[in-house]
């Protein structure tokens, strides 16, 4: 199943959410993606109905089995992007968000030699 770029983007924020703070309800994910209440609650919702994440009670937003796959894949791409950016002389801000850019686009082949390269230095 093809998930977009921006599905991509919510899981791997979530899985970030609760790794920082323990617990992830949808206003800590507007407050730190920038966006209204009403568009995360839609994202949410088509997030829950497609099987990556689920809701309690609460409304404490836990990642799915098939969720956290797609979350911990990008969120590694992220931080591999990132260190290979920084390594190069970019700065740290700048290299966090062209890894972002890049995460969702880059062929398993590329990321696995960027990977191996890392791993070489």
């Amino acid at each position: 199943m093809q998930i977009h770029e921006s599905a991509e983007d919510y899981l791997e924020k979530i899985l970030m959410l609760k790794e920082a703070k323990g617990v992830v309800r949808s206003i800590d994910i507007a407050n730190a993606m920038g966006f209204s209440k009403p568009s995360i609650s839609i994202a949410m919702k088509h997030l829950r109905e497609n099987g990556y994440i689920v809701m309690d009670e609460d409304n404490y937003i836990s990642l799915t089995r098939k969720g956290a796959e797609i979350a911990t894949r990008i969120y590694n791409r992220h931080r591999t992007l990132t260190e290979f950016f920084t390594k190069l002389g970019v700065p740290q801000e700048v290299a966090e968000k062209d890894a972002c850019k890049v995460e969702h686009d880059l062929s398993p082949e590329s990321y696995q030699a960027l990977k191996d390269h890392l791993e070489e230095l």
